[in-house]
């Protein structure tokens, strides 16, 4: 949650400037907010970047568009307009400008955290209430530790990085610099292995570790298991989103991102930049290349070649899946076709 950077807003053209857009329109009206085209108020700033959405922008009464050159003359009631190539872009430059995220409460310790006398914890650190941090642990310096988060035996955490409230790392989890875990993350946990022996299902102990790299984010609610022996691993800069699950000994490569409720199944192979929407699923054992993307509901049985776009359940290149999606649309119609012809035959 962000709150106001300045109650006294921007002035339309120091927007402009900000972004090196071409304005068009008042150059002293005063924007102190963002917000999206159906919901944006007269001192808000919109964006306007594809024309599906120009219905909404004609009754959209926004103080100030950012809009694609070829959208500027849309119609509508915004008198002005911030003209930029890249609206999207250009509007992550300008949320900072407008808000800041939230501030550490304090620095240093609750009175009611539980830290044990042999962690290691910086002294810039700030670690909320009821936070439980175990025998050899380590925090690095700046980190933001959530009311009831609990950092087990041996876990370590570097520099900067924020857990949010009632995260949870595994005995020995190793989280980077700059991460951010929100709240009900489970890192480290043990892995679902198990060998069905004298009548009975008999766990497979989980020795692995859980690595996770720099510049990560969590999502809420996900979970990332421990490797069985080797180590589970998020590369850096991966970004992954809400309940999502990762199974043991699977390794996630560098600048990754993963949509909601994907699971991704033991000792699965996510090479770099990977792109996975929502509610994929992927089998054990397959190698996802490098800058291949996952459409949604994609149920993944096989390897997916590096830089292609699959689809569909079983998962196969996109454009097949759309053809095959298309050619079962017209089943119905042909079984029609199929069943009058027999008919016919029959009464002949």
């Amino acid at each position: 949650m962000t709150t106001s950077q300045d109650p006294a807003g921007l002035r339309a053209a120091a927007v402009a400037a900000a972004v090196s857009g071409a304005l068009q329109g008042d150059p002293d009206l005063r924007l102190t907010g963002i917000a999206p085209l159906d919901r944006a108020g007269p001192s808000d700033l919109t964006f306007l970047a594809s024309v599906k959405y120009a219905k909404h922008f004609a009754t959209c009464h926004a103080g100030a568009v950012l809009v694609t050159p070829e959208l500027a003359a849309t119609e509508g009631p915004c008198a002005v307009r911030i003209v930029v190539s890249k609206p999207h872009e250009a509007m992550l430059t300008l949320i900072p400008r407008f808000y800041r995220a939230p501030e550490r409460p304090f620095v240093g310790v609750h009175p009611t955290a539980i830290v044990a006398d042999d962690a290691q914890v910086d002294a810039d650190v700030c670690i909320e209430a009821f936070a439980v941090i175990g025998r050899g642990a380590r925090v690095g310096g700046g980190c933001w530790i959530g009311a009831h988060t609990v950092i087990g035996d041996g876990a370590q955490i570097g520099a900067q990085t924020r857990l949010y409230a009632q995260v949870t790392l595994y005995p020995g989890a190793i989280v980077g610099d700059r991460c951010a875990i929100h709240a009900g993350a489970r890192i480290g946990s043990d892995g679902f292995g198990y060998v069905f022996n004298e009548g009975a299902h008999q766990k497979i102990p989980h020795v692995g570790g859980c690595r996770i790299g720099n510049d990560v984010e969590i999502g809420a609610n996900t979970t990332i298991d421990r490797g069985s022996i080797d180590h589970t691993v998020i590369g850096d800069g991966t970004k992954i989103d809400n309940l999502v699950h990762i199974g043991h000994n699977v390794r996630v490569g560098r600048l990754c991102l993963i949509a909601a409720q994907v699971g991704i199944a033991g000792s699965v192979r996510v090479e770099d930049g990977v792109v996975m929407a929502g509610q994929v699923g992927i089998a054990g054992h397959h190698t996802l290349g490098a800058r291949s993307t996952l459409t949604a509901q994609a149920g993944v049985v096989s390897d997916v070649p590096p830089g292609e776009t699959w689809g569909g359940f079983p998962a196969r290149p996109h454009r097949q899946m759309l053809r095959g999606q298309a050619a079962l649309s017209k089943l119905p119609d042909l079984l029609r076709k199929i069943e009058q012809l027999l008919k016919r035959e029959g009464d002949a």
